[in-house]
């Protein structure tokens, strides 16, 4: 049997095409490694839906994320698998393999560019963690990127986040929403917005390091069918 189903190399309900977004008119996209996706994850995302709005989230999973060059990821499509499965039962939760298929722009400018030229009506949001923003200047015409869409940045519990490494013009745009509560966010154009939405401390790496190490309560912190998967393919081990 082939290891992955021709539903999920080709075009399916689970796999999110530009033609599926242009339904939509606010957008939230969420990019990253997903090495695995866990669920921490996933109460971004449904956090986010309601708070800003959003009448979509999608998810985008690096080829190979260019600031983790000296880190080889888990192979693209099984990170992409274990994505689908993941919010697979979230109506309102898609996946992209945009990066996937275009190793060769691996750069968020370059996907937040074509995003915007295939989705000019769309207000789109991008998310990022805590720990992105702290190099965000390292990134591809990082002043580009922040300019571009909305960004919403949410914090995580252990890491600090501040602004000084950001220009002053980029400082103007940020909108603090922590300690707020849930209340929905008033529309704004193109705006920066901090948020505490999510108190959730989970790790990727942690995750993986738990696999390696036999310890079993890494269970806990993925959905039941990744955790299936990344027992049957051995993915981490």
């Amino acid at each position: 049997m082939a290891r992955f189903p021709k539903n999920i190399l080709g075009r399916s309900m689970l796999s999110c095409e530009i033609d599926i977004l242009k339904k939509f008119k606010r957008i939230g996209v969420y990019g990253g490694s997903f090495d695995p996706v866990h669920c921490g994850h996933l109460a971004i995302a449904s956090a986010l839906l309601p708070r800003f709005a959003l009448d979509i989230l999608a998810f985008i999973p690096a080829f190979h994320a260019p600031h983790k060059k000296r880190k080889l990821p888990t192979p693209a499509l099984d990170r992409y698998a274990m994505v689908c499965l993941a919010t697979n039962d979230h109506s309102v939760m898609v996946v992209s393999k945009m990066e996937i298929e275009s190793p060769e722009q691996p750069y968020s400018i370059q996907t937040l560019t074509r995003l915007i030229a295939e989705l000019p009506d769309a207000e789109i949001f991008f998310v990022i963690g805590a720990d992105l923003w702290m190099e965000i200047t390292t990134w591809r015409d990082w002043e580009k990127v922040l300019t571009l869409t909305n960004q919403i940045v949410v914090t995580r519990p252990g890491v600090d986040i501040s602004f000084d490494h950001v220009t002053p013009d980029i400082r103007e745009r940020i909108v603090d929403l922590r300690m707020i509560g849930s209340k929905a966010v008033e529309p704004a154009p193109k705006r920066i917005y901090i948020t505490d939405a999510v108190n959730v401390d989970v790790s990727a790496t942690r995750i993986r390091e738990k696999i390696r190490s036999g310890d079993e309560s890494w269970k806990n912190d993925v959905p039941e069918e990744v955790a299936k998967y990344i027992e049957k393919y051995q993915i981490y081990s």
